[in-house]
């Protein structure tokens, strides 16, 4: 009896098994012969997301043998990225941020023989590729970060965009003033601590690194800095928060609201870079967004763009489909796929031979010749100093540490992080 009884389970569990199979066959999830492919990208606002999934889609309907499985950790990102890295186990398409080659080099395949690596820009190629030759990732767009603003909102109150930090201040005193305090003057999604880091990233650059008479390029490479003179930022920060010219919300707003607030002309400025605009005039068409290079902090010193690689997509060198993963990247990299990205990002494409109509182009040109500088903490920070550099932001902001505070766990993490 016993032996019929499991001979009987194990029939019923093969049946199950089988139908299972089956199942999932006739509920779309796939053939057991088509390839699938796990994409991560640091993809945060939703137009970025959107034109992304739109591509991916297009993809599969050209390549039905062809699964992408896309995801978005947003503010997770780095920490799965990590846990993926230790456990040699990187998706077969994955974001480099900023790092193709100092912390995701060794797992990424070389790109340099394709199509596409021949109209890379000039400007990308040190970027993102290593002394060997090996290119390391696709980048989809340029960044070019600073603050992105209400322009109709500011025209309406005759407040001109900022050039210092000082002009910046008064701006958003006249935005709480002018607007009876019905207007957010400077908004950051801050459940999210990487719009912190944004801040303190950003606004890095003029303070310590732009300025000719006072930059401290040096001292920050060799780990002889002295994070005192970073807790201008800090303060600053606090001010702005004490002064009621933050949202009230800045600990729980979540990312994903500004775009929505900003066609309300609810907020004034804001850190969201990229695609906000054209998502904003998408909801609302009589507001116009701007956007402008990051404000000078230094006497005598001058805006800069935050530039560089903004969305890449690197091939897993371990990947087990490793050509249909460039099939990929090769798709993408086709000039007209190429310029739907570009557009639907609202960034400059990084191929010579693409040309998009962005969004902020006549910003751009109202700009041109502003110098570009390269993301502070890709070049003077080690790896793994965005983490604590947008969580002692949110720390401040909820009153667990003053500016003082902050700049000392900042110069503790430096030396952790830099093994000294």
């Amino acid at each position: 009896m016993k032996k019929r009884i499991t001979v009987s389970v194990l029939s019923l569990s093969a049946m199950m098994a089988l139908a299972a199979c089956g199942n999932d066959s006739a509920d779309g999830g796939g053939s057991s012969d088509q390839v699938k492919l796990t994409l991560m990208s640091t993809a945060t606002t939703k137009a970025d997301q959107d034109i992304f999934k739109e591509i991916v889609t297009d993809f599969e309907k050209e390549h039905p043998e062809i699964d992408i499985e896309d995801t978005y950790p947003g503010d997770g990102y780095e920490d799965l990225a990590r846990v993926k890295m230790a456990a040699d186990d990187m998706p077969d398409l994955f974001d480099t941020h900023g790092w193709a080659k100092s912390r995701y080099g060794e797992y990424t395949e070389d790109l340099s023989d394709m199509e596409w690596a021949a109209n890379l820009d000039e400007a990308m190629k040190p970027i993102l590729t290593d002394d060997e030759g090996k290119l390391h990732a696709y980048p989809i767009n340029q960044a070019l970060d600073g603050l992105s603003y209400n322009k109709t909102l500011l025209d309406e109150y005759g407040i001109e965009a900022p050039s210092t930090f000082d002009e910046f201040m008064t701006a958003l005193e006249a935005v709480k003033e002018k607007s009876n305090g019905e207007v957010v003057p400077f908004w950051l999604g801050g459940s999210d601590k990487s719009q912190f880091g944004q801040y303190f990233d950003e606004f890095s650059t003029p303070l310590l690194i732009t300025d000719k008479e006072d930059s401290y390029k040096e001292e920050l490479l060799d780990g002889s800095f002295d994070w005192s003179n970073y807790t201008y930022l800090p303060e600053k920060l606090k001010e702005i928060n004490d002064k009621g010219l933050l949202n009230e919300d800045v600990l729980t707003a979540q990312v994903t609201q500004g775009a929505e607030l900003m066609a309300q002309n609810k907020i004034a400025f804001t850190m969201l870079n990229g695609s906000v605009g054209r998502e904003v005039t998408g909801l609302n068409p009589e507001v116009q967004v701007g956007t402008m290079p990051v404000p000078a902090i230094q006497e005598g010193d001058s805006p800069s763009w935050i530039g560089g690689e903004r969305l890449t997509l690197a091939v897993a060198k371990k990947s087990e489909h490793l050509e249909e993963a460039k099939q990929f990247i090769e798709y993408i990299a086709q000039p007209e796929v190429a310029k739907k990205f570009a557009e639907g990002t609202s960034l400059p494409a990084a191929l010579t031979n693409v040309e998009a109509d962005n969004y902020f182009a006549e910003f751009y040109k109202q700009y041109e010749g502003t110098q570009i500088q390269p993301y502070f903490d890709r070049v003077y920070l080690p790896s793994g100093m965005w983490d604590p550099m947008g969580a002692t932001g949110q720390e401040l902001i909820a009153g667990t540490m003053t500016p003082k505070q902050v700049s000392e766990k900042m110069a503790q993490e430096y030396t952790r992080l830099r093994g000294e």
